[in-house]
């Protein structure tokens, strides 16, 4: 007998041996999934009760009028622009029309969209507070999420290059429209000047954004670091976030503010209406524009939806930094974005499947051996199979993330994010 012969038995016996998890285990490894998953929300909730606890303290003893509206902001658009590649922005051309109507559609589109769901609520007196429907304006302008979204499109077999494509190019037109989508639709304070906003944003925003591309560019020894310490430097963000948002809510209050529980849920309720029925028009448009091409479906679906986090927090910050309401500004941002990556996560097996059976059909289609008539992206099943996951998505491990990507893996159009490999959660 072989070796080989020999530790087949035995491997058998280990396997056989192996002691089935318990109830209790699965219990506790689907709580730490979802407490790793929504770690930053959770994190913002927490900084938003100790807010509440003694408000002074973030808004006139930490001096968030330096240590926040600006080290905070600076430190977090300058490391955008060290992760951002932009080498990729040569490549727009080759889906000039594509990449037009997905950056369309997420900043103008679906800001129309909320805009007119706003106006309705405010009209029927569904929620009367002013803030938190101007919040919900404040979420719909800001620009697509830059790791989360090549992170799905790749689970759910789209076009990984025009995802991390549209994610640079979205993350910095957003440094320009989304300010005057924000001032356009709701505008600043009245004693607050257009010139002195636009001077702030530029220093705190386009500055620090400029720093970080050039490092990125010139400094090889700076980008090295960088690359090797990511995960120190991708919690410092994230921290630099929680900071922002604790002063934020400080200074909310510390005057006395009109939002009660049942305003905040119904909020909530109306910004998950907003993302689904975004997502379906945003379907349905991409499968009249881009019929026969699957996998720019699926990344455009992504794309047209998703807003950042990591974006949205320092420039609401950097532009709202004297206004009451600034606060309440903050909070449908921080309930659109656990949902998009609920809803993502819980769609991209089907999308991939969906994906398959379509270029299978156009194969068959192109070389003239077509035996069977065009079928649905989905099958009824599979769409009632996606939402019962949606309903308990937090509780699984969701597919795979790293932040920020190294600039093979951008170049590359993200090929180093395996496909099988678990979710890790998103900070976008």
């Amino acid at each position: 007998m072989s070796a080989a012969d020999e530790t087949t038995p035995l491997r058998s016996i280990e396997e056989s041996t192996e002691v089935p998890r318990s109830l209790e285990q699965t219990i506790c490894d689907g709580i730490v999934d979802f407490l790793r998953t929504n770690s930053f929300v959770i994190k913002a909730g927490l900084a938003i009760c100790l807010a509440k606890l003694y408000p002074p303290l973030g808004a006139i003893y930490l001096c968030p009028q330096i240590t926040a509206t600006w080290l905070a902001v600076i430190f977090i658009f300058c490391m955008a622009g060290l992760s951002l590649q932009s080498k990729e922005f040569a490549r727009a051309a080759t889906r000039l029309w594509f990449n037009v109507y997905v950056l369309t559609f997420n900043f103008c589109i679906v800001s129309l969209l909320v805009f007119g769901m706003t106006r309705g609520i405010r009209y029927l007196d569904l929620l009367s507070n002013q803030g938190l429907l101007d919040g919900m304006m404040v979420c719909a302008c800001m620009p697509i999420t830059v790791t989360m979204v090549i992170v799905l499109t790749k689970s759910a077999k789209g076009d990984e290059a025009a995802a991390v494509l549209l994610a640079a190019v979205g993350s910095l037109l957003g440094v320009i429209v989304t300010p005057a989508l924000l001032l356009a639709y709701i505008g600043v304070q009245s004693d607050v000047s257009f010139p002195e906003v636009f001077l702030k944003l530029v220093l705190r925003v386009v500055v620090p954004l400029l720093v970080g591309q050039l490092l990125q560019t010139y400094s090889s020894t700076v980008l090295e670091f960088v690359t090797r310490n990511k995960p120190h430097f991708k919690g410092f963000q994230e921290w630099a976030l929680i900071f922002i948002v604790y002063t934020v809510f400080c200074k909310t209050f510390s005057k006395p503010i009109k939002a009660s529980i049942w305003d905040v849920l119904l909020m909530a309720l109306f910004q998950g209406t907003a993302l689904v029925v975004s997502m379906l028009l945003a379907w349905f448009s991409l499968k009249l524009l881009f019929r026969n091409e699957p996998r720019l479906r699926v990344m455009g679906l992504y794309g047209c939806t998703q807003k950042s986090v990591a974006v949205g927090i320092p420039m609401i910050s950097a532009l709202y930094e004297h206004d009451p309401h600034a606060g309440l500004y903050t909070l449908p941002l921080l309930i659109w974005h656990p949902l998009q990556l609920l809803i993502g996560s819980a769609l991209a097996p089907e999308l991939a499947t969906g994906v398959e059976r379509l270029e299978g059909y156009l194969a068959t289609s192109s070389d003239g051996t077509r035996s069977s008539r065009r079928r649905s992206f989905f099958t009824d099943a599979s769409v009632r199979d996606s939402f019962r996951q949606a309903s308990s998505v937090a509780f699984t491990t969701p597919s795979q993330l790293s932040w920020p990507l190294t600039t093979s893996e951008q170049s590359a159009g993200g090929d180093a994010l395996s496909s099988d490999a678990p979710i890790t959660p998103v900070l976008e």
